[in-house]
């Protein structure tokens, strides 16, 4: 017999909370499966992030002093993503939409084509079984690189990618240099997406929102700062993709119980519940949301009603 979804969080149930359909919208392929798995594929373990974290420089140096001299190659790309798509699908996750970094075509003897190749072909290896929706993702830093900017003109012309996502420092590049890549992947029909406000003020959400016209927003939780900023996403209808263990081990967040996560929530803005880096964070999206519930973030009525909006299509 299936548990509904919020007795489930109720008793505790994790197993009858992975048996209900959800949706991923906040991943990324080279991070997007369990250390675990990881370490059964080399054979030996791998040193544990020591968390929390104090911001995205100290994951990237644990990052590439631990994992990337392990997962740096072709064969490991292509096992991290389809163990990342295996994960979702045993923990109920209905809809996936998980970043492939630009940077992983260079592990491809023929270039950017191959690559493409590749993600499209998982996509239909696991067709039947959850509906993976490949996301072109951009490093901020990579903006300046006339050769990564051709991979990404290229990503956004093939045809593979349904969106894409800007991530790292925010720092890194301006917005301004970034806007003819968005144009040229709103003409292509693609999703726009980017990571903004995990560590940035809630001005600058509004700001790289509008200037790059973006549908949805990876994290975006700074906003909760400003009842404008706020209402301006609820107006716009943009949709924050929110990461709770995520923030709180990178210290964006002091605590889960006090995750703005809620303010968001409470001032209509739309949020869902995502994982970002399993093998960084260790929690599944079904994990995340017991723990909001545990936490007292929300209620089990409420997580319900998000976790059912995050898998209807909008229109």
């Amino acid at each position: 017999m299936n548990i509904p979804f919020a007795q489930a969080l109720e008793d505790g149930d994790l197993c009858a909370i992975q048996s209900a359909p959800k949706a991923d919208f906040h991943r990324h392929a080279f991070f997007g499966t369990r250390i675990e798995n990881v370490e059964r594929w080399l054979g030996y373990p791998l040193e544990r992030p020591a968390l929390p974290m104090h911001g995205l420089q100290a994951m990237d140096d644990y990052a590439a002093r631990v994992l990337g001299p392990h997962i740096s190659s072709r064969e490991a790309f292509e096992f991290t993503a389809a163990a990342a798509i295996g994960d979702a699908i045993e923990d109920g996750v209905r809809c996936l939409e998980m970043s492939f970094d630009v940077r992983s075509a260079s592990h491809f003897e023929s270039g950017f084509a191959e690559f493409a190749t590749t993600i499209r072909n998982l996509t239909e290896r696991f067709r039947d079984r959850i509906d993976l929706r490949p996301e072109l993702g951009i490093p901020r830093e990579m903006v300046g690189d006339s050769e990564m900017v051709r991979r990404i003109h290229a990503g956004i012309e093939c045809g593979v990618f349904p969106s894409i996502d800007l991530y790292a420092d925010e720092n890194a590049c301006s917005v301004d240099a970034v806007i003819p890549i968005y144009r040229n992947a709103s003409s292509a029909g693609m999703k726009l997406k980017a990571h903004v406000g995990e560590f940035g003020g809630a001005e600058r959400v509004r700001e790289t929102a509008g200037a790059l016209e973006l549908d949805e927003i990876q994290h975006g939780i700074a906003a909760a700062e400003s009842p404008g900023v706020m209402r301006w996403l609820s107006e716009n209808r943009i949709r924050l993709h929110v990461c709770p263990s995520s923030n709180v081990m990178l210290g964006a967040v002091d605590s889960l119980s006090s995750h703005p996560i809620r303010v968001l929530f409470d001032h209509g803005v739309e949020v869902t519940v995502n994982t970002d880096d399993p093998m960084i964070f260790g929690q599944s999206v079904s994990q995340e949301y017991l723990n909001l519930f545990e936490a007292g973030v929300f209620s089990a009525k409420e997580l319900d009603e998000i976790r059912a909006a995050s898998i209807e299509e909008r229109t």
